[in-house]
């Protein structure tokens, strides 16, 4: 018996199916696999959600330091226009 390979977004599309209330056994029976392989996969899929919205997280800390060393700059250069218009004033 040869082995089918899935691949990701046909395991998440039959996962989802489950997720959104479908009977798991209709979904087993249609795509022909076990019930056993749908828990994995829908394990499988559980456990990596946190990687996916922690992408978001990085890149939402990385555009705030970004912001907070732009906004320090910022404020170097007004205390200097500051200081320059003082003088010349």
């Amino acid at each position: 018996m040869n082995r089918r390979k899935w691949d990701p977004q046909t395991k998440t599309n039959i996962i989802i199916q489950g997720l959104k209330g479908r009977a798991v056994a209709d979904i087993c029976t249609e795509h022909q696999i076990s019930q056993a392989q749908y828990y994995q996969w829908r394990e499988q899929l559980l456990k990596n959600l946190p990687q996916v919205f922690g992408k978001n997280g990085r890149h939402e800390k990385a555009l705030l330091r970004e912001n907070a060393r732009l906004k320090r700059i910022v404020g170097e250069i007004t205390l200097e226009l500051k200081k320059l218009n003082e003088w010349s004033g």
